[in-house]
């Protein structure tokens, strides 16, 4: 298939869908909303699967905020990855400070992960929060041809913080990898925006 590039943003729908595109990125193919939907529910599937032969003693609250959280950020990585989605949030007017906002507004993650399975780890929440936003400051002063390579860098040094200085949460080992997947390396390099031709 011939794919073109297209930084032309179309309007969102109106009403509930709006709220999809908005999201998401109006202008998003069949394929594209297939593929989020579908791996978000997989991720929450093979998490749902884990925690019940896992013998991880969660309790019902922290299994379904788990869940939420597989749904939400398996589908994200795979948005953030979408040239519709990348089109959306790098489209012209969009600035730092929204950047810093949709990271901000994803600490919430880190805060329920906190809360209900690091039993207020303030140290572990501190340094991944602060992880996120020098990420944002960094990969806003580079130049575009260098974002790529240094969000790339900016996920191993992460990667090596979660494995190595701060310990994964057991059976949320994925959080941090994935967390930073999906806004470091999807959300914040802006990329051309293929569409199908």
């Amino acid at each position: 298939m011939k794919t073109k590039i297209d930084w032309k943003t179309p309007e969102p729908r109106k009403g509930l869908l709006g709220e999809w595109d908005t999201f998401i990125g109006p202008g998003a193919t069949r394929a594209e909303t297939l593929l989020i939907t579908v791996f978000g529910l997989l991720s929450a599937l093979a998490l749902y699967w884990y925690a019940r032969n896992g013998d991880l003693g969660w309790c019902d609250r922290c299994l379904i905020f788990a869940l939420l959280l597989a749904f939400e950020l398996g589908g994200g990585v795979i948005a953030n990855a979408s040239s519709a989605t990348k089109r959306w949030y790098h489209r012209p007017g969009q600035t730092l400070k929204d950047h810093l906002g949709f990271i901000a507004f994803h600490a919430v993650h880190l805060f329920v992960v906190l809360y209900l399975f690091r039993w207020q780890d303030w140290l572990w929440g501190g340094v991944f929060f602060g992880l996120l936003i020098g990420s944002t400051l960094i990969l806003d002063a580079v130049p575009l041809y260098l974002q790529r390579p240094v969000a790339t860098s900016l996920y191993v040094i992460a990667l090596l913080v979660n494995f190595y200085l701060l310990p994964p949460t057991p059976g949320m080992e994925w959080f941090i990898p994935v967390l930073f997947l999906k806004l470091v390396i999807g959300h914040l390099v802006q990329e051309e925006p293929y569409r199908p031709a």
